[in-house]
């Protein structure tokens, strides 16, 4: 039931008012004074104020101020005994939803406070969407476990409240923007949009347009005034993936806005201020396109002050599991198939894929095996050709998931892993010549 605060210091009035609105299924709380009503406030839940401007211990105008900034979704709306322009206009300022006259607006009351509701109830389901989509995108949501991927996410967290620019950098398919919506949701703009553009996917004139805007009338076409991306992210974050593909005229005018806060429309000659955090990710080494000249080497060091690098799946197979069932779930419960889990032949044979597309080949990966599978568990069967050879090498040398051997190189590839593929290292942590190393991952053709 929705909850009215009544604010008036007329017993009589208050007492009609309650009366009348509580014979429309809401229920009334009543307050005499500004004291009490924030007491009110304290302890229900109010969705709409109803307050008289003239109160004993003070203007309901200024009380409009104060719950606004207290409980921004109630709705304020103020009675005065006469109509008073500069009143009614300081009230709108103050956050009122409405300001009407006692006795001559009496009948507008009841449907003021259904369109008062109504706006509460869009604010309530507008907060829940935002938590949401703030769960969605939280480092929460970030799958794995394995020491690569905690320790990129213990980076972006750090920076995540800070406006620093972020670089991510890594393979295609490594979660990058990912990451990059999560360093939003964790930082002070998470109120504000997230814009993502991939610089790729567009040719230069055309990207330039996308990111900075146009007046109508700067080439065939442009009929109208369009906002760019950067203005469409405005106080929040624009993400710009594949950076390294940008053409460098524009890398030129990204680079003043960095540095400005400015830029300028195509076919414009006044300028554009906004206010927006950068986060850049690419697939490419940025110090040899520096190099070779491809990538301003200003812009480089401005979008690179603090770097994070994605692991590959191949560096962290411990979280392969994981990932494996989240999207199991997902498409499972998306297509409504009653699949509960991996067997343990496809499971081993996943974890020593090389999945050079990473995450989103993995995800595809489960995807199709969840449209073949006819049963309860997805099986080896269910895989792509490509990665069924790797069980069927498996199964030629007899490995199992049950036999010494193939514990064996699991341990061998999850240290191998965790060294980061330093042979060297991994021999002295698993406590065995270089040489007999060499030897087993031939045996095991682990790379």
């Amino acid at each position: 039931m929705k909850q009215i605060l009544i604010i008036d210091d007329e017993a009589k009035l208050r007492a009609l008012l309650t009366r009348i609105i509580s014979l429309e299924g809401f229920e009334v709380i009543p307050a005499e004074d500004c004291k009490a009503a924030l007491k009110k406030l304290e302890t229900h839940d109010i969705d709409v104020v109803l307050s008289d401007v003239k109160l004993p211990d003070g203007s309901g105008v200024e009380l409009a101020k104060k719950i606004k900034a207290d409980y921004p979704a109630v709705e304020i709306i103020l009675l005065t005994a006469y109509g008073n322009i500069p009143d009614g206009v300081q009230a709108i300022k103050n956050g009122a939803f409405d300001y009407i006259t006692k006795g001559d607006d009496n009948n507008k009351i009841i449907p003021l406070l259904y369109r008062a509701i109504e706006k509460v109830d869009l604010a309530k389901r507008v907060e829940q969407l935002e938590k949401q989509l703030g769960e969605k995108y939280s480092f929460e949501k970030i799958i794995g476990q394995s020491k690569l991927i905690q320790q990129a996410i213990d980076l972006a967290k750090k920076v995540a409240d800070t406006d620093a620019t972020v670089l991510l950098t890594g393979e295609t398919g490594t979660g990058k923007e990912v990451f990059a919506q999560a360093i939003h949701q964790a930082s002070k703009r998470s109120k504000q949009n997230f814009v993502a553009v991939n610089c790729s996917a567009f040719g230069k004139e055309l990207l330039e347009s996308e990111m900075f805007g146009h007046k109508a009338g700067a080439f065939t076409g442009a009929m109208k005034d369009r906002k760019g991306l950067f203005e469409e992210a405005n106080h929040g974050t624009i993400f710009l993936d594949e950076i390294g593909e940008m053409a460098l005229e524009l890398q030129a005018k990204l680079l003043r806005v960095l540095e400005t806060g400015e830029f300028l429309k195509v076919g414009d000659s006044k300028p554009t201020k906004v206010d927006v955090r950068l986060i850049a990710a690419t697939n490419r080494n940025m110090q040899d396109e520096v190099e070779k000249g491809n990538f301003r080497e200003d812009l480089f060091y401005r979008i690179s002050v603090f770097q994070i690098q994605l692991p590959p799946l191949r560096e962290r197979m411990a979280d392969i599991e994981a990932l494996s069932n989240y999207f199991l779930n997902f498409f499972a419960s998306k297509m409504n198939k009653r699949i509960k889990s991996i067997s343990a032949e496809a499971l081993e044979v996943l974890r020593f894929y090389t999945w050079k597309g990473n995450i989103r080949e993995l995800r595809n990966t489960i995807e199709r095996a969840v449209i073949l599978s006819s049963g309860e568990e997805i099986m080896w069967a269910d895989l792509p050709s490509e990665i069924q050879q790797i069980g069927s090498a498996s199964r030629t040398k007899s490995f199992s998931a049950f036999e010494l051997a193939s514990a064996e190189k699991l341990h061998i590839q999850k240290v191998l892993n965790y060294a980061n593929g330093n042979k060297t290292k991994t021999a002295e942590l698993l406590g065995i010549a270089l040489t007999t190393l060499y030897r087993k991952l031939a045996e095991y053709g682990i790379e």
